[in-house]
């Protein structure tokens, strides 16, 4: 029989004081963003959703604050989209309610509102505790702005909070990487996200970078980055759970795993995106996708003429659906789990993607057991080309 995923619901917040350079996100630089409406086309959203079919009289597992810069929006209107989400859908008992926070915005009276609110963790972009990286990543916060935004965060009575860092900036050494892993580590988190930069295609860094080349790490560098932040924290009581995640025992980001783990989700806001499996009897038959208007005024309007603001719509059958799940799945430490995948989709992993696995796995770099499918420790370099070969 088929048993819908656990759901979670993700509200984008395209709003910025400052959108950096390399940057893709859905955001947008607004001085004063017309909050009421935003609120009012959120909730109106987040009621059209919780009514559908494949949404409605399921609870949420998890709620993610995204941005943009969320830490920047009123109390009020988080409190009522939390609001909003109990009543339209329920809200599982413990449930995980994280929200992205800029240190450049952090505010002790905030920060106890969205406390209050029902906010339960705490994500704080500090990308880096080192004032010439930040200038460069052009952050509006300096070292002493994170480290009080995190303290803030404390005194406010959060006690699960997440660092997002980041390495490979043009001219960071090894020893200067860590050195900000070993501050932030001494702050004592319940979770750091440790990424390397990349220059994404369309934003403003791609466009200098490609007229002038930054000196970014070569492969070298950035693997021994890579390979040095696990050994770090591991040795500091860091589960690196996904390739780029670490948590302390227990504190995984439920929200972040439950998009590995390819488990449906509502999305409301400006540019969000949403996902549901299509269900057909035993397995899942495939997936619906959709995703937002990224403007948010013309997702405000949309909303107030039609209660939605979609903008694409995709339906995977079975075969990309599964592939997809693979994809996502091998970026967890503990990989893929073959009896769920199995009832989920009405095959096996390792026998359905045999062909493109089994020269990874002929490698020792991808590893099958009865039970389960993972990336092996001599494969973590390569883990995009390995989760790739399925698609």
């Amino acid at each position: 029989m088929f048993v819908p995923s656990p759901l979670q619901l993700y509200v984008h917040v395209p709003f910025c004081l400052h959108k950096c350079h390399y940057c893709d996100f859905n955001s947008h630089e607004r001085s004063q963003p017309d909050w009421s409406a935003y609120r009012n086309a959120l909730i109106a959203e987040l009621k059209h959703w919780s009514n559908t079919p494949q949404f409605s009289g399921r609870n949420l597992h998890s709620i993610f604050f995204g941005g943009g810069t969320p830490s920047l929006a009123p109390p009020a209107l988080i409190g009522a989209i939390i609001d909003t989400a109990r009543d339209c859908c329920g809200i599982e008992n413990n449930a995980e309610i994280t929200l992205e926070a800029n240190p450049g915005t952090a505010d002790s009276g905030n920060f106890r509102a969205y406390r209050q609110a029902g906010i339960n963790r705490l994500s704080i972009g500090i990308q880096s505790l080192d004032a010439a990286e930040l200038q460069w990543l052009e952050r509006i916060h300096g070292p002493d702005e994170a480290v009080q935004a995190y303290h803030i965060g404390r005194d406010a009575g959060f006690s699960n909070i997440n660092l997002d860092l980041m390495y490979g900036i043009p001219g960071q050494s090894l020893h200067e990487w860590l050195t900000t892993l070993h501050s932030a580590i001494k702050l004592s988190p319940e979770h750091l996200s440790c990424y390397q930069l990349t220059v994404e295609p369309h934003t403003r860094l791609a466009a200098t970078h490609a007229q002038k080349p930054y000196p970014l790490p070569d492969d070298e560098t950035a693997l021994s980055m890579f390979f040095e932040t696990r050994k770090y924290l591991s040795n500091a009581g860091y589960d690196a759970y996904e390739i780029s995640n670490f948590s302390r025992p227990g504190l995984h980001c439920r929200h972040n795993d439950g998009y590995w783990l390819y488990h449906d989700y509502i999305g409301i806001g400006a540019g969000a995106s949403g996902k549901w499996d299509i269900p057909n009897g035993e397995p899942a038959m495939g997936m619906t996708r959709y995703s937002n208007l990224r403007s948010p005024e013309s997702y405000i309007r949309a909303v107030e003429q039609q209660g939605v603001a979609t903008n694409t719509k995709d339906i995977l059958n079975c075969q990309q659906a599964a592939a997809e799940a693979c994809w996502l799945g091998l970026r967890r430490k503990s990989g893929i789990n073959r009896t769920e995948f199995k009832q989920r989709f009405g095959f096996d992993i390792w026998q359905h993607f045999h062909t493109p696995l089994q020269p990874w796995h002929s490698r020792k770099k991808l590893t099958v057991t009865e039970t389960s499918v993972f990336i092996a420790t001599k494969g973590l370099a390569v883990t995009d080309a390995i989760a790739s070969s399925v698609l």
